[in-house]
């Protein structure tokens, strides 16, 4: 069982070392990582997922439970403890929806009904998309949006994975703030990848990158706790202008009233 994951520090694009030579994230923890685009997020998480061991070209070694990572989690997919939701994602199966997740469910699930489980991972994604996932559609027939949405809802119910990546998940077009909702539900280690202030003042830390390297790794404190209601509040009133764009609505200057 996972209860840990550490990443021990490498070097970044010049060669200069991680500010940061450890750090470890507890199960129950939601963690981003920020930074300007290009600065070497992605090759992060890509370190995490790929169970580096100073064979990637960051240097970096992943540990689990503070020990060097099972063979059988890197080489055998139903052992896999690790879920990545990348920003692009192309299915080259055309499976309904229903036989997609049942596949995973052969794949990844060791306990639970099959059919319980996929009706759980349906109504999870279908809360996170404006519009309804049907078990019938076709997986290359789903929006961005839907995608990201039924990978997100595969990763936390089906996969059972302890520990679920997330890159740039603000871009999915999915209801966010139900997203992090449902996902404090599930007892796993959840990083995201993300631009969005929101996102990362509701995290327990975040890792800050800069030119490839771990920079800093900085607590949210509990000003920046309290901050994030307003963050929210100004996020959500562009949800909402958002979705009356998406329903062709006319939009006046009343609309900021509440945020003035």
């Amino acid at each position: 069982m996972v209860s840990s994951i550490s990443i021990l520090g490498g070097r970044g694009k010049d060669g200069r070392p991680d500010a940061v030579r450890r750090i470890d994230f507890q199960m129950g923890q939601v963690v981003s990582i920020v930074g300007p685009t290009g600065s070497g997020k992605t090759t992060l998480i890509n370190d995490i997922e790929l169970f580096a061991h100073q064979d990637t070209p960051t240097g970096r070694t992943i540990l689990l439970n503070g020990q060097p990572v099972p063979k059988e989690f890197r080489y055998n997919p139903a052992y896999n403890p690790i879920a990545l939701i990348t920003q692009h994602t192309t299915f080259l199966s055309d499976l309904p929806v229903g036989e997609f997740l049942a596949a995973h469910c052969r794949v990844r699930s060791r306990n639970g009904d099959r059919l319980d489980l996929i009706s759980q991972a349906l109504e999870f994604a279908n809360q996170l998309t404006g519009e309804p996932i049907e078990p019938t559609y076709r997986m290359t027939e789903l929006s961005g949006g839907q995608t990201r949405a039924l990978l997100i809802a595969d990763a936390a119910v089906i996969c059972s994975t302890p520990v679920v990546l997330l890159d740039e998940v603000e871009n999915a077009g999915i209801h966010r703030a139900r997203a992090i909702q449902l996902l404090r539900q599930h007892r796993k280690i959840f990083i995201f990848v993300t631009h969005d202030p929101w996102i990362a003042l509701l995290s327990d830390f975040r890792i800050v990158m800069q030119a490839g390297r771990i920079f800093r790794v900085l607590s949210t404190s509990e000003e920046e706790r309290a901050l994030s209601v307003h963050v929210y509040q100004l996020d959500d009133v562009l949800c909402r202008l958002r979705e009356k764009l998406r329903q062709g609505e006319r939009l006046s200057a009343k609309e900021l009233q509440e945020v003035a």
